[in-house]
């Protein structure tokens, strides 16, 4: 096997982490976000009386304490809240 060919092959393997490393990448991501919306679900369910556990209720309390935050009845001014920079609240 010429320099080349190791070269070559040492690129091959390089790509192929590369590539193995991107799609666990985007896999972490994927359940991120499916994660964040089972959670959204959840807190609606819990929100309209649908869903009730001991274990939700002081993330529910947190989020309702954001979202009150951000509609401008808590300590974020106002400014932060008016310009809706990136706020995502369920409702």
């Amino acid at each position: 096997m010429g320099l080349l060919d190791k070269v070559k092959a040492s690129a091959e393997q390089a790509a192929s982490a590369a590539q193995k490393q991107a799609q666990i990448v985007a896999t972490k991501r994927e359940l991120s976000q499916a994660y964040s919306e089972l959670g959204k679900t959840a807190f609606g369910l819990v929100d309209r009386g649908e869903l009730s556990h001991g274990d939700l209720s002081a993330g529910v309390g947190h989020i309702r304490e954001l979202q009150a935050r951000l509609s401008g009845d808590g300590a974020i001014a106002s400014t932060d809240a008016d310009s809706g920079a990136g706020a995502d609240i369920v409702e």
